[in-house]
């Protein structure tokens, strides 16, 4: 999709954003799959409001990227373009034991910085790729934590209204891989309440967590972490591994031989061989024990 309108990319720079045409998605996401559109960087939060309003009024769709990493995008010509805050370093500051962090800040960088300040809670999230704003659409979890139960507090754009809104954590549900947002609600900060310990403590706690990922997850290939979410009381990736799928492969979209709820792109995988394995895996699944299992990747259709 092209922004095409010249009149259209000067009004994007007076509100504080930039516009590149043409990019290649898959250079966007941790899977390393997606087509191309334009992209529109927000270097203004405030002028979000007036951005969405510019390209609805232009008859212009559009969805908001934020780290790609739990996410399986289109291939070819996508027909809408993409809005993205920067990636940032550092966009955390302390208070006593609140930390304000910025939506695009990096979760792992997140919580190093938070241990510093001796601030825990949050060791299980530092091998979790992505941004914060992303582990707060999820409710990102591992380890027995979980990002909801430190939020006090969500500044976002919210699409319903046009307006940009802070929310109080008490009136956000919370649960099992997903929250009370709105789809197309935007985030920009977050107050996390996190507990007092003592920096060795987390230093140690996180260490385990990283020990245990180097042990059981492919971190060095192109893959958006768990594609299915678990069933209740059970483990997908033990079933997926207890039905010999390990290594199943359709083209270069591939199980993993290290942990089989994680699929990978061994190449150069299209978005329609990592479906074609998403929905095999499924169907393997459902004969085999007749359940239905849920998608936890996030796929966006051309």
């Amino acid at each position: 999709m092209r922004v095409s309108p010249l009149p259209i990319g000067d009004i994007l720079r007076d509100l504080g954003a930039e516009l590149h045409p043409d990019s290649l998605l898959a250079e966007s996401t941790s899977l390393g799959i997606g087509g191309y559109t334009d992209r529109i960087v927000i270097r203004r939060c405030d002028g979000l409001p007036e951005i969405i309003r510019l390209l609805d009024d232009s008859g212009i769709p559009h969805r908001f990227l934020g780290g790609g990493t739990n996410l399986l995008v289109a291939d070819g010509e996508l027909p809408w373009v993409v809005l993205q805050l920067p990636s940032i370093r550092g966009g955390v500051e302390i208070t006593d034991n609140i930390a304000t962090v910025d939506a695009a800040a990096d979760l792992g960088g997140m919580v190093t910085f938070c241990a510093r300040h001796n601030l825990g809670g949050m060791e299980g999230l530092i091998g979790v790729p992505g941004s914060v704003g992303g582990a707060l659409r999820m409710n990102a979890g591992a380890y027995g934590t979980q990002i909801g139960a430190y939020v006090r507090e969500v500044r976002l754009f919210r699409r319903s209204t046009g307006a940009l809104e802070t929310l109080r954590g008490c009136d956000i549900r919370f649960d099992y891989r997903h929250t009370s947002f709105g789809l197309d609600d935007v985030f920009l900060s977050v107050k996390l309440e996190l507990p007092l310990r003592p920096y060795r403590e987390i230093v140690k706690a996180i260490g385990i967590c990283n020990q245990k990922r180097r042990a059981s997850q492919p971190l060095n290939q192109k893959s958006a972490g768990c594609i299915f979410k678990n069933p209740p009381g059970s483990s997908t990736g033990r079933i997926l591994d207890e039905l010999g799928l390990k290594g199943f492969r359709v083209g270069d979209a591939m199980v993993s031989d290290r942990h089989a709820n994680f699929f990978v792109n061994t190449g150069h995988a299209s978005c329609a061989d990592m479906l074609a394995l998403i929905e095999t895996v499924r169907d393997r699944v459902f004969a085999a024990h007749g359940l239905e299992l849920e998608r936890e990747v996030i796929f966006w259709e051309n």
